[in-house]
Parts: C-alpha cells; structure tokens; sequence
C-alpha cells in the first residue's frame, strides 16, 4: 500500500507540472500526458483502497476473505487504462486536423524528467508487485509505465515538430507530437487488454497455472495414507489462494485418523504453497477399480 500512495503523491506533482508545461508550451501532447498522469493518481487511489479491503480478514459474511477486491482493483486500473487511450486519441485526431503552433523548445527538457522518473517509479512498484504477487500492484506498475511511454512518444513528437518547422519548413510539422500522442494510445490500450485479462480470471475463477497447481498436487500425493488425488481445484482470491481437493484413502480408516489425514494432506499443501489460506479435504475410499 505504500507503493500505492508514493504513486499517488508523485503523479499529483506529474499531472499538474505536465498540465502547466503543455498549456504555456503550445504542446497537446503534453497536456494529453498530464491528463494520463492525473489518471495515474486515481488509479493508486483504487489500487490502495482495494488492497485494503483485500487485507482485512475473513468474517461471517465473507467465510472467504475479501481478497476479490484486489482482482477488482486490477481490472479498474485496466478499464481506465483502455479509457484514457480513447479519450486522448479522440483529442488527438480532433489536434490532428485543426492547425496549431509550433511546441516550445524548453517543453523536451519537462518531458525527459518525466520520463526518468515514471521509469523509476514503475520498476520500483514492479519489483514489489513481483514480490507480492498482486495483480493489481502489477496494473499500477503499468500504469506508470505507460504514463512514461506517453511522455517518451510526446519527446519524440515535439522533437520531429520542432525538427521539421526549423530544417524542413512548411506547415504540417506542428501535427507531430498529435501523431506521437495517437500511437502512445495504442500502448496503452494494449497493455490494458493485457492487465484486464489476469483480473477477470482472479474474479472468474481460472485455475492457476502448473507452477501453483502441480505443488499442491504433489504435495497431497505424497502424505502417507493418500492412495489418490480424484480432484483438485484452486482459486486465487488477493494474495492468497484457496484449494478444494478430493483425496482416497483406506476404506477401513477409521474416523479420527481420516481427521487427522486431511490435516496433514492441509499442512503440505500450505508448505508447498506457503500462499494457501484455506483448504477442505474430502475423503473417499479407495477402490482398485478407480
């Protein structure tokens, strides 16, 4: 959560220096970039709220957890992600066909501070989102990641603009950093697809994949007295996951010990994936055939 809130706090200061540069410096790029900054801050603001919610523990109402949220935190990053990307395309094909001046100079050296910072910013919350495993700490990694492609593809716009008005001459050049603002959307809403996905299989369920399945799997599989694995079924809710396994045991197992099995087939699964926060073990007997 603090990764959440050092996001917030340092776009807050993006949005408005960008807004200011690209208002005075004649540049929508910028002002575009600004605009995708102050989403930024929003999207901290969720992924900090659904961490939260995630965080508190399982109660009568909610047996479970209230990890979900962190899933939903995810794919409203995502969905503003792929919003933004809409709106500043619109703006920029409208920049695009109505003329306007030549960018400032001065507005590139905004731009590459900018970007160092974003680029900064979003490897740091990677690195924790990582080690955390949370979707929705990854969705604000991106976030600030395509907060820095934006401001890169603006760079490379003005430049051409400004490139273009000074050695080429003509009008047109002044449409560049228009055209930058276009193709950054297209990032943009591309790494949006990409982060709504995992989210709406954290909420839809979706097993996980082999390298959190096939470890609980073998970890039922070897507890003396297991015969057999039938079923096993995993969901990820937050940072955690709950597990629901079928096992088969000796018929003749009396009652306690087949307690006292499921207990033990729990605790090498919580071993093997120390990220488990529940599981129920149903027991059934063994049969050759089967």
């Amino acid at each position: 959560m603090r990764a959440a809130q050092t996001g917030m706090v340092v776009n807050a200061g993006l949005a408005a220096v960008k807004l200011v540069a690209g208002l005075l410096g004649n540049t929508y790029a910028l002002v575009a970039d600004a605009a995708e900054s102050g989403a930024d801050v929003f999207g901290s603001l969720l992924v900090w709220g659904g961490l939260a919610v995630a965080a508190r523990p399982a109660d009568e109402d909610h047996p479970y957890g209230h990890g979900k949220a962190e899933a939903l935190a995810a794919a409203a990053v995502a969905l503003m992600l792929l919003g933004a990307a809409l709106g500043i395309s619109i703006q920029a094909v409208r920049e695009i066909r109505t003329p306007h001046r030549v960018p400032a100079p001065w507005t590139l050296g905004v731009l590459i501070a900018v970007v160092i910072v974003k680029w900064v910013l979003s490897r740091r919350v990677s690195a924790i989102a990582n080690e955390t495993g949370s979707i929705a700490v990854k969705a604000d990694a991106w976030h600030h990641l395509s907060d820095a492609v934006t401001s890169t593809a603006a760079f490379i716009g003005i430049s051409v603009a400004l490139w273009g008005s000074r050695y080429r001459g003509g009008t047109g050049w002044e449409s560049a950093d228009d055209w930058a603002a276009l193709l950054a959307c297209a990032v943009i809403a591309f790494n949006g697809v990409l982060l709504l996905r995992p989210a709406l299989h954290d909420l839809m369920d979706r097993m996980p994949g082999p390298g959190v399945v096939e470890p609980i799997r073998g970890a039922a599989s070897a507890v003396t007295g297991v015969l057999a694995v039938e079923k096993l079924a995993v969901r990820k809710a937050g940072l955690g996951y709950h597990v629901d396994v079928h096992i088969h045991a000796d018929p003749n197992t009396p009652l306690d010990e087949a307690h006292r099995l499921g207990g033990r087939v729990k605790g090498a699964m919580q071993r093997a994936v120390p990220q488990i926060q529940s599981v129920l073990v149903h027991m059934e007997p063994y049969e050759p055939h089967q």
